[in-house]
């Protein structure tokens, strides 16, 4: 099979589908790979590495969308992008499409199939792609959130440590998934004070015998979190519903209460955000202030350390981009239950039910497509 790794167009997006050392695994196994020139150059992977591993450099995205037929991606497809697409395609990114009916409706009419890394499980139920990129986003909120805090940044002027004689930052992380946690680890470690919300107990429990009285961990209901933002310095939103748009926990009424140049990290802005007054920002304008509270909405949060996360999600990804070229991806996705999770759009028809929830429209049940009989 020909895989096509594009380079990445998004706003101070670095990252790269495939690393060298991943194509040379798929080269191993039979298949051509097709490197978009400079695809990995801002992170020390250049044309030399890539070919060195038996890829071949292609001058332009177009070329690498007229030959391959396996798209390997980091983000969701631009507009320049999705007019590629055709029914040859089998894209492998993450898309986020709950909250983005334009983008939905235009892979659909592409007719490619569309399959999110967000979406993909395995046997326990998790989501073991996205995990890496939400370990990530996890720790970079809270480094985030520290340097908006600082005055030049338009926050309050809190060092998150605290110093001799003065207390320490109030963190309040809302959700303690994947994101959650990690966001914990930063935060404790930067010593400030930790307060975690979730309306799971047995991830509450986990936290407080990983935490103990490092933390606080509370039941998240509307009155806990009223009572607690106006005492919070920052605060991170790290709430998934796997495939569907984040719930709004933080409304815009709540922001009245909160101290002036507070800031909100809100890690979930890449489905739609769990801040009412939250909207998508980028690596170049990062913050915005809505009553008085900096907001940081960055929503691709972890192209900031590009190396690092690259790496990190190709160690995920790999297996799986590996089962699709090997066996074809009708064949991958009727073999692997948890691989067909991903599947979001097939050939123009929407196949998830979280998407199509959130966006009120009708979807193709993944057990009657024609690929699984």
């Amino acid at each position: 099979m020909k895989v096509g790794v594009p380079r990445e167009t998004k706003n101070h997006e670095y990252r790269v589908g495939l690393t060298p050392d991943s194509v040379r695994e798929l080269v191993h196994h039979g298949h051509e790979v097709l490197i978009e020139r400079d695809a990995g150059k801002a992170i020390g992977f250049s044309d030399e590495d890539y070919q060195g591993s038996g890829a071949d450099i292609v001058q332009s995205n177009i070329e690498v969308f007229a030959q391959a037929q396996l798209i390997v991606k980091v983000k969701e497809p631009q507009p320049d992008e999705v007019a590629l697409l055709t029914p040859q395609h089998t894209l492998f990114t993450f898309l986020h499409l709950a909250p983005d009916p334009q983008l939905t409706q235009a892979l659909q009419h592409s007719r490619a199939i569309c399959i999110a890394y967000e979406t993909v499980t395995d046997a326990a139920g998790r989501l073991p792609l996205l995990a890496p990129m939400s370990e990530i986003a996890g720790r970079i909120a809270v480094q985030a959130g520290a340097r908006s805090l600082e005055m030049e940044a338009g926050g309050r002027g809190v060092l998150l440590s605290g110093a001799p004689g003065v207390p320490a930052g109030h963190v309040v992380v809302l959700g303690g998934g994947v994101v959650g946690r990690n966001a914990v680890t930063i935060a404790v470690g930067m010593g400030a004070q930790v307060t975690v919300l979730d309306t799971s107990l047995a991830t509450l429990r986990e936290l407080d015998l990983l935490w103990g009285n490092r933390i606080q961990t509370l039941a998240s209901t509307q009155t806990t979190l009223e009572k607690l933002l106006p005492s919070a310095d920052l605060v991170i939103g790290a709430v998934l519903i796997p495939g569907a748009t984040a719930p709004k926990l933080v409304s815009r009424n709540h922001l009245e209460s909160m101290k002036s140049g507070a800031v909100i990290v809100d890690v979930a802005i890449d489905q739609g955000g769990c801040v009412e007054t939250a909207r998508p920002t980028t690596h170049s304008d990062p913050t915005f202030v809505e009553q008085g509270v900096v907001h940081y909405c960055v929503a691709n949060m972890p192209g900031a350390v590009a190396r690092t996360a690259t790496l990190a999600l190709n160690n995920a990804t790999l297996p799986f981009v590996l089962d699709l070229a090997n066996k074809g991806t009708s064949t991958a996705l009727r073999e692997d239950p948890y691989l067909l999770q991903g599947l979001n759009i097939w050939k123009g028809q929407l196949t998830s039910p979280e998407v199509a929830a959130s966006q009120n429209v009708a979807f193709t049940e993944r057990s009657m497509l024609r690929i699984l009989t």
